[in-house]
């Protein structure tokens, strides 16, 4: 093999940089997970975790974003508390809430996909938040309706429609937001 067969086989290298921040971007994510507000009329409390997961994407891409919310994952299943209210282990991602965590992957994937695909785009960025969140909402509901033995409008009832104007409002702060992230991290790599 020549020199350049050689190198062209070489795994792709993710950098020292890229690795801490995934890193500090998961542990952001495991500190604002666990603060929530539980609602009366529904088991899903109201969180900044969609919040983080969208500013996340704006740091770091759809892959590595989506690698440090898998992360958090991983490590509230193992039983740390950085799921809501405090709470971790697998009784709360096999809980009723559990279709809403694992539907925070579809969340990341969809809203690097289009932000990725549609560079500096603020249209690509809102859509992709939103069909992410729809894809969560959805992947959660029927989750959530078979966990507790609810049809899927009344489990939509308890576990979106409640949610619906924080979410439009942690949206139109990530895009004011993210980008003004990006910039600045844009400077020190």
């Amino acid at each position: 093999m020549t020199e350049k067969n050689l190198t062209s086989t070489k795994p792709p290298h993710t950098s020292t940089k890229t690795l801490t921040l995934i890193g500090l971007t998961t542990a952001a994510l495991c500190i604002l997970g666990p603060m929530s507000i539980p609602i009366p009329v529904s088991p899903v409390p109201l969180s900044l975790t969609n919040f983080a997961i969208y500013l996340i994407i704006y740091i770091l891409g759809m892959k590595h974003g989506t690698i440090s919310v898998f992360i958090y994952l991983c490590v509230g299943t193992v039983g740390l508390p950085v799921f809501s209210a405090f709470s971790g282990g697998p009784s709360k991602l096999f809980g009723p809430t559990g279709g809403y965590l694992i539907g925070f992957l579809f969340l990341a994937l969809i809203q690097g996909f289009l932000m990725e695909r549609f560079p500096g785009k603020r249209t690509a960025a809102i859509t992709g938040m939103i069909l992410g969140l729809a894809v969560c909402y959805t992947f959660g509901t029927v989750w959530l309706a078979a966990q507790m033995n609810l049809g899927f409008f009344a489990a939509l009832g308890i576990g979106v429609i409640p949610y619906l104007p924080g979410d439009a409002v942690k949206i139109i702060a990530a895009v004011l937001v993210g980008p003004k992230l990006q910039s600045a991290l844009r400077r020190f790599r």
